[in-house]
């Protein structure tokens, strides 16, 4: 008998847990309109940037070389031998345009009160992380960890 009143108790207290209202803190960071399009807007700059990054292994063919050698071919309309280097440059920028939007779109996503950005401390941030990456690959090539295609041989 006892356990049948266990029982009763028990169902009315989670009832009575789940018939309460949310908070309104809770409330408002779902209903909020301007909450919802931060999160969509963070969710789009994290997946355009991640396609732009250097962390997605597919992008260069469809994304990363397209706007170098765009980049790089309107720096030839002022001299031809500015093709190769700026669409080096070009592919270089855009990996940290990627990383840019993705540091954006996550703070988009995961802060939860609106903070003023400081756009030079978050580009300065994104220039020395694809710096960094960009150092760790080419010493990676050096000491023959990855292979460098032959894509200018002769043979």
């Amino acid at each position: 008998m006892s356990n049948v009143q266990n029982v009763r108790q028990e169902s009315s207290l989670a009832v009575n847990i789940v018939s309460e209202p949310l908070s309104t803190a809770d409330t408002q960071v779902f209903s909020s309109p301007k909450n919802i399009f931060k999160k969509l807007r963070g969710g789009f700059l994290l997946v355009l940037g991640y396609l732009l990054s250097p962390l997605c292994w597919w992008n260069d063919l469809l994304f990363n070389l397209p706007i170098a050698y765009f980049f790089g071919y309107l720096c030839s309309l002022l001299s031809p031998q500015l093709l190769v280097p700026c669409s080096i440059l070009g592919y270089w920028l855009s990996n940290v345009v990627g990383i840019l939007l993705m540091q954006f779109g996550s703070q988009d996503i995961l802060q939860k009160d609106s903070q003023e950005r400081n756009l030079k401390k978050d580009i300065l941030s994104g220039l020395v992380s694809s710096t960094v990456y960009t150092l760790v690959i080419v010493l990676l090539i050096q000491l023959k960890i990855l292979d460098m295609p032959d894509l200018f041989s002769n043979g």
